[in-house]
């Protein structure tokens, strides 16, 4: 295994290449998944040593299995426990499209293969906007399914109730044919697509300017929406993810090759009260019922992917200053519908993108809508 360690910024997100399979597409795979006969490091120093998988993650073998190659692993934000992509061991890749701006956590090197030409597809994992977060970022398509659509089995952290493997592409129809790979019985719903419903005011009022321009060069026309519980559920999915990473990482905390930024967050769920974790219980199931009663009539939703610019590197060095981003796509992890993110504009030469949420176990659907979107001339040509 051929690791970039250091604290300089990489031109790359990959940390190994290999060829396992054959086939048209090449992909990579975050370095949270496992491939048999290389070792899972989740970006931390602490697993340096670690064994060899034994076998691959079970989307690997879905994938190798429908005649998809393997390319290589590619970094992360240490422990898939942040945002900006920071990584002095593996290093941080540089974001391809956008070099002055982080390429994103926690799937950073995911993101920028993909950005980068070098891969058609990629994997990356997904637990609060880790998969959307960073390709708003790179200016690329970030897709997340319905939780539990994919299988986990071979993806640390072993238990979550909110993480999800995501794909990376440039295209909508790439996103597509990795899913009807990947979960071949999946339902496709061709049912007429209802006005998508639209929240506004949840991002800076350029961002949703320009997600507004867009939506109607394309001649889409939505219903406006509110849903307050998607400003609570922010917390509630950092409460959550904060509980379920001391669960899986207590024992590491004090490992002195534990990087500080990962460790201060992991310790700080310890303090996490029973009154705490019944409160973000309660605001998922809130927030579930809400975005249901809202898809029900609308079939789906948008929204900006993230409520500010994506930052620079010198703006990110505190990554607990840029939580916050996460801030309109870790909703949707709590409640464990499908969402997808498509590059829409620009602004100050930083990239701005649309979210669109569709209903539990319609990620079909979901895909075709982006393509649609992505593939409709302007009205005003």
């Amino acid at each position: 295994m051929s690791n970039e360690n250091s604290t300089n910024h990489n031109t790359s997100g990959f940390i190994t290449r290999m060829t396992l399979g054959k086939g048209r597409y090449c992909f990579a795979v975050k370095d949270s998944i496992d491939i048999a006969g290389y070792p899972t490091c989740s970006g931390s120093r602490v697993y340096a040593d670690a064994a060899p998988a034994a076998q691959h993650a079970e989307v690997v073998s879905q994938l190798l299995q429908q005649g998809f190659q393997c390319c290589g692993k590619t970094t992360l934000h240490e422990l898939a426990f942040g945002v900006t992509g920071i990584n002095p061991w593996f290093g941080t890749p540089l974001n391809p499209l956008y070099p002055a701006l982080i390429s994103g956590g926690s799937s950073s090197g995911s993101a920028a293969v993909v950005a980068a030409g070098d891969v058609d597809f990629s994997l990356g994992t997904d637990t609060g906007g880790s998969v959307r977060m960073p390709a708003a970022c790179c200016g690329i398509i970030g897709f997340k399914p319905t939780f539990g659509l994919i299988s986990r089995k071979g993806v640390l952290p072993t238990k979550s109730s909110l993480d999800c493997v995501g794909v990376f592409a440039t295209d909508p129809l790439m996103i597509k044919t990795v899913m009807q790979a990947i979960h071949p019985h999946a339902p496709a719903n061709n049912d007429s697509v209802l006005a998508p419903a639209r929240q506004t005011g949840l991002a800076l009022p350029e961002i949703e300017t320009v997600i507004d321009n867009f939506l109607s060069s394309k001649g889409i026309i939505p219903q406006q929406t509110d849903i307050p519980e998607i400003s609570s559920a922010h917390q509630a999915g950092i409460t959550i993810i904060g509980y379920e990473n001391w669960q899986a990482y207590a024992e590491i905390v004090d490992h002195p090759l534990l990087s500080e930024d990962v460790r201060t967050r992991i310790r700080a769920a310890s303090s996490l009260t029973t009154e705490q974790l019944a409160n973000a219980e309660q605001a998922r199931s809130q927030t579930c019922r809400a975005i249901d009663s809202v898809l029900e009539e609308h079939r789906f939703l948008l929204l900006p992917a993230l409520p500010e610019l994506p930052p620079t590197l010198e703006e990110a060095t505190d990554p607990l200053n840029v939580v916050n981003l996460t801030r309109l796509v870790r909703p949707f992890n709590l409640t464990g519908h499908p969402a997808i993110v498509l590059p829409v504009g620009e602004i100050n030469q930083r990239p701005v993108s649309l979210q669109i949420v569709g209903r539990k176990g319609d990620d079909l659907a979901l895909i075709d809508y982006a393509i649609q979107i992505a593939a409709k001339q302007s009205v005003s040509a």
